[in-house]
């Protein structure tokens, strides 16, 4: 089948080189006809050869299949199509792995017929977009790639025994805080302190292990944003998909980075377009929030830079608790160059960000199955500290000794306290406090 998807592919791109303004419904439409050409080639090829010819049945598994290879997943398709699949990975094309969202661990069908086949379509998949293709081959052996529909695709090869892949649907794109609270991952006066905080423009870090919900608990601050307001994001790879919510966010500037091609002589790659380069050019947009995706690296520093504009910026970023996130995001402040210090990253952090969410997830025995839980293990404000470390971490929420439930723990700093002109619920904070959860 590769063989006549390489042969579509190629016959697709020059019609559509011939016919640039084809779009993508009529690219389908044209590609169908292309690879049932081929198919009718191959059938009469097959009759002068003397060999057997499929049967209808066959022949229209297989165009399906070539077409769905073009457009869509290939056989990655059914199982992200599948709605109670949350991750899926992939150990060589026959071993497939699909973890569904109450924490089910089955195993999958094979995704290719060799490993050689699963990396030619992952090679054809990150060349095949226009708008933001990725390199995969021996010299870029990873690939970092968004799918229709919002998953995440990472992969590797030939720096692993067998090819690698995992890809990571989102299954709440349009979350509240409400939401979080029905589903019993945080409470109502948790709630109202964060969408206080995000109404009132306090920055605010999401931090967790992966598959916690950190980008689920942006989406649900995001959703506190009023509808009047500019926002901009900031992403290596679209997750938060704020832009596909116009009714929620009427106006919203996604700039997504794009890796770029051979390496020049000022240091930059063909065609690269950072994060860096993405938030200085979007100064020019009268954005009311700025908020910068996943902080895996250096683009701490632009997430530091977006919180110094005073919009309220909302990031996240992966650690094992809510001081670590602080101490990880100094640390990847550093990797921009030696010209960030780690006292002035740390100067730079308490003076920006304000709070810390921590999330945290746990598979557990459910009666004859399994359950996935995620929570908010804590909310932390940040300010100035001892000389030691720069900076002090309060805990505001945090769950009792053997709890998922992030209880009121008291002292609120006073400027906190202001937060109940925007709809922190006060009152309630300070009588959970007062019922004595961590006596």
């Amino acid at each position: 089948m590769s063989a006549l998807r390489a042969a579509a592919s190629e016959r697709l791109m020059r019609a559509v080189e011939a016919s640039p303004h084809l779009g993508r419904d009529e690219q389908q439409t044209l590609g169908r006809r292309i690879i049932d050409e081929l198919l009718d080639e191959e059938a009469r090829q097959a009759a002068v050869d003397g060999l057997g010819a499929r049967d209808r049945g066959q022949q229209s598994r297989l165009g399906q299949a070539v077409f769905d290879a073009l457009f869509r997943l290939g056989r990655l398709q059914p199982l992200v199509d599948d709605p109670g699949v949350e991750n899926i990975t992939i150990l060589g094309f026959d071993t497939v792995w699909l973890e569904y969202a109450d924490g089910r661990l089955v195993r999958g069908p094979q995704v290719a017929d060799s490993d050689q086949d699963l990396i030619d379509f992952l090679v054809f998949l990150g060349s095949r977009s226009e708008v933001n293709a990725r390199q995969f081959s021996e010299a870029e052996p990873r690939l970092h790639l968004r799918l229709d529909g919002g998953a995440r695709l990472a992969a590797t090869a030939w720096v692993t025994p067998r090819p690698s892949v995992v890809i990571r649907r989102h299954r709440m794109q349009e979350a509240t805080l409400d939401d979080l609270v029905a589903r019993g991952s945080l409470t109502k006066v948790a709630a109202s302190f964060l969408a206080a905080a995000v109404r009132a423009r306090r920055s605010i870090v999401v931090a967790g292990p992966q598959g916690a919900g950190k980008t689920t608990m942006v989406r649900a601050l995001c959703a506190e944003i009023g509808p009047n307001e500019a926002i901009g994001t900031f992403e290596t790879e679209y997750e938060l998909h704020l832009h596909e919510m116009p009714e929620r966010h009427p106006i919203v500037h996604a700039w997504e980075a794009r890796p770029g091609g051979e390496l020049q002589a000022n240091g930059r790659r063909a065609g690269e377009f950072t994060i860096d380069d993405a938030l200085y050019d979007s100064y020019r947009y009268n954005l009311s929030r700025q908020i910068v995706g996943e902080v895996r690296g250096k683009e701490a520093l632009t997430m530091i830079e977006a919180m110094q504009s005073g919009t309220g910026s909302l990031s996240t970023t992966h650690s094992e608790s809510a001081e670590a996130a602080v101490s990880k995001l100094v640390t990847c402040a550093m990797k921009a160059g030696a010209h960030v210090t780690q006292d002035y990253a740390v100067r730079a952090i308490t003076e920006s960000l304000d709070i810390v969410v921590h999330v945290d997830v746990r598979t557990e025995p459910n009666g004859k199955g399994v359950r996935k839980r995620r929570w908010t293990s804590e909310i932390v404000v940040i300010g100035p500290g001892e000389k030691q470390k720069g900076y002090a971490l309060s805990s505001i929420f945090r769950c009792p000794p053997g709890t998922t439930t992030a209880r009121a723990v008291g002292g609120l700093p006073d400027s906190y306290r202001a937060l109940r002109d925007h709809g922190f619920d006060l009152t309630g904070y300070l009588s959970e406090a007062q019922q004595g959860a961590w006596t």
